[in-house]
């Protein structure tokens, strides 16, 4: 393993962390916890974006693979709950129920590749 390679590892453990608090922290604050949740889902969405170009930097191939494009509809949705206090407590609970299922399926559904190539002969 390069030290490029363990700096990108130990950086994504760091990031993963602090995103696990951000969801905490934003989850708080939608329960009564006397905190802005729209910051914290700026930092859930800023770590997650953070992790999630990591990602692809080391794996371009993550947009077309389901995991990564379940990523880019989490992301989108933290946008809209970050600017929508309307729909924030609902949206959490889609967000924290489809992060559940697509960080925990089958490895051939998550690396499943959804956007193919089309080849040219």
């Amino acid at each position: 393993m390069t030290a490029l390679d363990l700096a990108l590892r130990w950086g994504n453990v760091l990031l993963r962390g602090l995103h696990l608090i951000a969801v905490i922290l934003l989850g708080a604050a939608l329960l009564g916890a006397p905190q802005s949740g729209r910051h914290f889902a700026i930092a859930v969405a800023a770590s997650g974006f953070a992790m999630f170009a990591l990602d692809v930097w080391r794996k371009p191939q993550h947009l077309r693979e389901a995991a990564g494009i379940a990523v880019l509809v989490k992301l989108v949705l933290v946008g809209w709950l970050a600017l929508d206090d309307s729909v924030r407590l609902p949206l959490f609970w889609i967000i924290v129920a489809g992060s559940a299922i697509s960080a925990h399926a089958p490895a051939r559904f998550r690396h499943a590749l959804v956007l193919r190539r089309n080849k040219i002969i």
